[in-house]
């Protein structure tokens, strides 16, 4: 999406609806919000097409696939290789994320490991890819606030965008 004015109440509500029950029938949802499924049906494609709904990838915990260590490696890169040095990480299924950033590091990735033995090799093929100049670790002690939209989207869903 590219401005928040492309998202209504009545979207903000399916959202809402959407997080409350992820598995809820399109029928399901239209009688949530009191609108044909129709116009349920006509939203969620709008929501996805513009961009608003993302990956239907459930949120998994690493912890429960043998990888109980959760890091961030901030990494400064040579520009001119990004685009190669993103297929390379991408190519690292450890890596879980990795966002562009501005200031004096380039990316912020976040990696998954069994333990400190295979951080120190996770962190050592990213400082190895071509394109990497260096990198920083730092281990994840504890998650204080999971990544939420739920009260941005109830914002929206009251009319209030401030």
């Amino acid at each position: 999406m590219t401005t928040r004015d492309n998202l209504d109440a009545t979207d903000a509500r399916l959202l809402l609806a959407l997080i409350d029950d992820p598995r809820a029938t399109v029928l399901s949802l239209a009688g949530t919000l009191s609108i044909s499924r129709n116009t349920a049906q006509a939203r969620l494609a709008k929501l996805e097409r513009v961009g608003a709904l993302r990956s239907y990838e459930r949120s998994i915990d690493a912890a429960a696939l043998g990888y109980p260590l959760s890091a961030f490696i901030t990494v400064v890169v040579t520009q001119q290789l990004l685009p190669e040095l993103s297929e390379s990480l991408a190519a690292i299924p450890e890596v879980v994320e990795v966002i562009g950033l501005t200031g004096a590091t380039d990316l912020l990735v976040r990696v998954v490991a069994r333990d400190a033995d295979d951080l120190y090799r996770i962190a050592g093929q990213i400082l190895d890819t071509r394109g990497v100049e260096r990198t920083t670790t730092s281990l994840a002690m504890r998650q204080l606030v999971n990544y939420r939209l739920t009260p941005l989207i109830n914002r929206v869903a009251n009319g209030n965008r401030t």
